[in-house]
């Protein structure tokens, strides 16, 4: 697998098994996995941008593309708010070298003139170059809170897509598959539960699903209810 590491980022994106397109349930966000499959392997849009409220899947979908691109000998760098945020803005400069940039949460930390001229110039050399680009926001395009006028207008250069909810048989689904990944078995009346008495969005179950693992393998148990309730008892 072929990833790169800038020489001015503090980290460089490390595949791993957890966030692929095969552990992605796709619900009704069909459409954008494909074509975030297409630009992952060099095909497709050059750019495409993707918002929705956190929990939905964003970070998963984008994680996925770079893991893809890697897969496929691609250069892939993901970047989310808490690699840039404390950084300069020159750090976007070159990235346009990278195969496939994915950057995460773009309202987290695109904020004064500095990063928005960055973000700007980064949009118009990846379309000069055969790199490709996502983007991630809880904001669609022409909501962020940006003062270049010609930015937001960059920003709608690709397909926009808003993911949507995954219905409750969907988060049964996804909560299954990440469980099976750790060498579990969620019974589907455990994960009823789950969804019934704690948030319902998937970056939160996916976080309870986590603690529940290294309980039961703490206390050698199943997934269970009563092992739920201990857990989580003080809430």
């Amino acid at each position: 697998m072929t990833s790169l590491i800038h020489p001015q980022l503090p980290l460089g994106f490390e595949p791993g098994e957890l966030f692929t397109f095969d552990s992605l349930i796709t619900g009704r966000n069909t459409v954008v996995a494909g074509l975030a499959r297409q630009t992952a392997s060099g095909q497709g849009e050059k750019q495409l941008y993707i918002w929705g409220e956190p929990g939905l899947g964003k970070s998963h979908l984008l994680q996925a593309s770079c893991n893809l691109a890697a897969r496929c000998q691609r250069t892939t760098c993901y970047l989310t708010p808490a690699e840039i945020i404390g950084q300069s803005a020159a750090m976007l400069d070159g990235l346009e070298q990278i195969e496939l940039i994915c950057l995460d949460d773009i309202d987290g930390w695109l904020q004064g003139d500095q990063w928005e001229t960055a973000l700007f110039d980064l949009i118009n050399r990846v379309r000069e170059n055969q790199s490709r680009l996502i983007l991630s926001s809880t904001l669609p395009p022409d909501e962020m809170a940006v003062k270049l006028p010609d930015l937001r207008s960059r920003l709608a250069w690709g397909p926009v897509f808003q993911l949507q909810d995954l219905t409750d048989k969907e988060k049964y689904q996804a909560l299954s598959y990440r469980a099976g990944q750790n060498g579990l078995e969620l019974p589907e009346n455990v994960a009823d539960y789950m969804m019934q008495r704690y948030p319902r969005d998937m970056f939160g179950l996916f976080e309870r699903l986590a603690v529940l693992d290294k309980a039961s393998m703490a206390m050698k148990r199943k997934l269970t209810i009563p092992l739920i309730k201990s857990v989580f008892s003080q809430e």
